[in-house]
Parts: C-alpha cells; sequence; structure tokens
C-alpha cells in the first residue's frame, strides 16, 4: 500500500511473495515491482517505501531498498527523502512513442521469423505463451507481464540481433499497460493472451501475412485494450 502520510487511503498492490529474506532476492525483487509498475499494480504519484512492500514479497527492507534504487536509475520512480519512492507519470504522447517505436522494430522482425526461424525454437517458447494464458486465466497481472516480456524478447532474439533486443526491452519496461485489471475483471484478457499461441503457430505455419496480422492486432492493444485507452483510428 502506498504509504504517504495524510493521503486517502489507496489500493494496496498485489504482489506476489517470493518466500524469504535472503538478501540475494535483489534481481528477483526488481523484476517484479518493475513488473508491477508496468501493469499499474504501483500508481503513478503514489510514495511507495521499502518497508511497507517488503512484507508483501516476503523479503526484507533491504533488497527492495536496492531494487527501487534501481529502478531510480531506469526513470521508474524517484527518491522521496525521508518517505520513500514517487512512481514517475508516464505521458500519453511518451506511450504512444514507445509504441509506435516499438511497432517499427517488432512487426517486421516477427514477419521475417517466419522464413528464417528454426522450427525447434519457435516450439521451444510454447511453453512460456502457455504461461501467459494460464497467467490471464488467474488474474495475475505481474506474472502475465514478466511471461509476456519473455515471450516476446525471446522471440525477437531468435533474429540474432542482440541490440535490437535490448532496445525493445527498454522501450518495453517503458510502457504502462493500466487497463489488465479492467480485462480481467470483465474476463477479457485471456483472448489477448491467446495471441501468442496464434502467432507462434503462424510462425510454425510460415504463414508471414498471419504473422502481420497478428503481431499488428496484438502491439494495438498495447495503447488500445491494455491501456484502458479506446484506439483513436479504427
Amino acid at each position: 500500500m502506498a504509504d504517504r502520510p495524510g493521503s486517502p487511503p489507496t489500493a494496496t498492490p498485489v504482489l506476489p511473495s517470493l518466500g524469504g529474506r535472503r538478501p540475494n532476492f535483489r534481481e528477483r525483487v526488481v523484476d517484479v515491482l518493475r513488473a508491477a509498475l508496468v501493469a499499474g499494480e504501483l500508481r503513478p504519484g503514489e510514495v511507495y517505501s521499502a518497508p511497507g512492500l517488503a512484507p508483501r514479497l516476503g523479503v526484507s527492507a533491504t533488497p527492495v531498498r536496492e531494487a527501487m534504487l534501481e529502478l531510480v536509475k531506469e526513470g521508474m520512480v524517484e527518491i522521496v527523502p525521508n518517505k520513500g519512492f514517487r512512481v514517475t507519470a508516464v505521458s500519453e504522447r511518451q506511450l504512444d512513442e514507445y509504441t509506435h517505436v516499438r511497432s517499427l522494430i517488432e512487426i517486421p522482425t516477427t514477419v521475417a521469423l517466419a522464413a528464417t526461424a528454426d522450427p525447434a525454437e519457435l516450439e521451444a517458447l510454447r511453453p512460456v505463451a502457455l504461461e501467459i494464458v494460464a497467467s490471464a486465466v488467474k488474474g495475475d497481472l505481474i506474472a502475465y507481464v514478466e511471461a509476456d516480456l519473455a515471450f516476446h524478447l525471446g522471440l525477437l532474439a531468435l533474429a540474432g540481433n542482440d541490440h535490437l533486443v535490448e532496445v525493445v526491452r527498454d522501450l518495453r519496461r517503458r510502457s504502462r499497460l493500466y487497463g489488465l485489471t479492467a480485462l480481467v475483471a470483465a474476463g477479457r484478457l485471456q483472448a489477448s493472451a491467446e495471441e501468442h499461441l496464434e502467432l507462434l503457430d503462424a510462425l510454425l505455419a510460415r504463414d508471414e501475412q498471419a504473422v502481420r496480422e497478428t503481431m499488428t492486432r496484438h502491439l494495438g492493444h498495447v495503447r488500445g485494450l491494455w491501456a484502458a485507452r479506446q484506439p483513436e483510428h479504427g
């Protein structure tokens, strides 16, 4: 829960217990908190303290504080002296720009994989795609965001361009998907999740047109369904 003195109560962030208090949980804590920021479990403008978040993660305050300092470097949160860390806001324009750049990179790169990717390497991503669907069914948004990231970066890695993967990783971290909660409540997130399986099947069928259509629709959700915003065009 955000623990800003004197502020009205806010929704308690849904965070998974990581099951321990060992300091080597720091990297895992970074990943979970980053996913929580993307999914909107940690809300922009709210101030969170390491001691306040630590019990929800099942770790001590130290790895949470270290993780938040890492997220400060990424610009996802900022330090509020003597209080904790404030989640930074991302403008609609910034999110539109990030998504535009992602579409310029991810769509053609994924389409090209229909002709070049090893079928065995594509099939190796199916368990991750199934994990995305399972997370959507359970309404576990942090697991959903993490599995979605792993799937798409794993797919792009098959193109053999490490720099491209890192650029997309950074853009995905900057994204915010505040509409996921409403989709879970409406029972609509599973349909989006199943697009990952549809994409895999199109790639394995070497159907470039189907891959392009699926990726275009899928990325469209980032600023439509998943952003709690209706697309401005079509």
